[in-house]
């Protein structure tokens, strides 16, 4: 029966991965990979550094009056 790869499995997809793409290439996935999955949760945060610097503003100025 089918079922998800064990240990030496994983070493033998592993391999032939490396041996596709290169290790420089998979390097190079997986960076625009995590650049990928950042933006994403900043998008879903709502987190814009335009309007944190604005928040920002606005509290320094209430605080000055």
């Amino acid at each position: 029966m089918l079922g998800l790869p064990r240990g030496a499995e994983w070493i033998i997809i592993l391999l032939i991965v490396i041996l596709l793409f290169g290790p420089g290439r998979i390097g190079k996935i997986a960076g625009e990979l995590g650049r990928g999955i950042k933006s994403f949760r900043e998008g879903l945060g709502g987190d814009n550094p335009d309007e944190k610097r604005e928040t920002e503003a606005q509290d320094n100025s209430d605080i000055k009056k």
